[in-house]
């Protein structure tokens, strides 16, 4: 097998590396860094089937490392940064525990997607991605901004767990979820709406975040919140 092949899954395992160095930060109180590496796996976890297009170095083992990456930047993770930040905020030690389903989820969700053909362009139930840059930016977010009043309504011992409920029933629902892939026919006209639609609030969201000169973190939970809501109201009101 020539070097070429390997180089997709180089890319991957850098993916898996973020996610374990970042267990190391949440647990260490460093949400802000563990929340820097989850976005370095993100940005890693594109790369490496891009790269494997381009070299045409798809392989089964790719595949499956690609799976074992993701459950742990986006699964175990962000349920590690959830626990730290409820720990942090004084919230009960059992409480404290409710956030690790998440990672049970999380590869519920990966092991689906994984056999589900129905997934090559869009999404059914919310991407693992999503659900830990939800996770991720909120515990980073809290950490740096402890007197703000998102971090106050957090700190109350029904809110991460309710979150976390939340999210876990969305990461193993059917709700249609629109993605950036588009196969070789194209995306339908109301496709690309929906996809203009989040660019434009994500705009937004971000002047909004500069003029007001809020903390960066913010950034991202707002945008994948306004995603999860726009695909929510698509979904309860029968838009195909």
């Amino acid at each position: 097998m020539s070097l070429r092949a390997h180089i997709p899954n180089a890319i991957t395992s850098l993916n898996l590396l973020c996610g374990v160095v970042g267990v190391v930060f949440a647990l260490g109180g460093r949400p802000d860094l563990a929340f820097c590496l989850m976005l370095a796996a993100g940005l890693f976890d594109f790369c490496d089937g891009l790269a494997a297009r381009l070299l045409n170095a798809h392989s089964p083992i790719g595949g499956e490392l690609d799976s074992m990456a993701d459950m742990v930047s986006f699964g175990v993770l962000p349920s590690i940064m959830l626990y730290a930040c409820m720990r942090d905020l004084g919230c009960a030690p059992l409480l404290c525990f409710i956030p690790l389903l998440l990672a049970v989820f999380s590869g519920i969700r990966l092991a689906k997607f994984n056999v589900d053909e129905r997934q090559h362009t869009s999404f059914l139930g919310l991407p693992t991605p999503s659900s830990a840059i939800i996770c991720g930016s909120l515990a980073a977010f809290c950490h740096a901004c402890p007197g703000s009043g998102l971090a106050g309504i957090c700190g109350q011992w029904f809110v991460i767990p309710l979150l976390t409920v939340v999210l876990c029933a969305l990461l193993v629902s059917e709700v249609p979820m629109f993605s950036f892939k588009t196969d070789r026919s194209g995306a339908s006209l109301f496709q690309n709406m929906k996809r203009t639609a989040i660019l434009c609030v994500s705009a937004i969201i971000i002047i909004i975040v500069i003029v007001l000169g809020l903390h960066w973190t913010i950034v991202p939970l707002a945008i994948i919140s306004s995603y999860v809501i726009e695909n929510l109201l698509f979904a309860v009101f029968g838009a195909k």
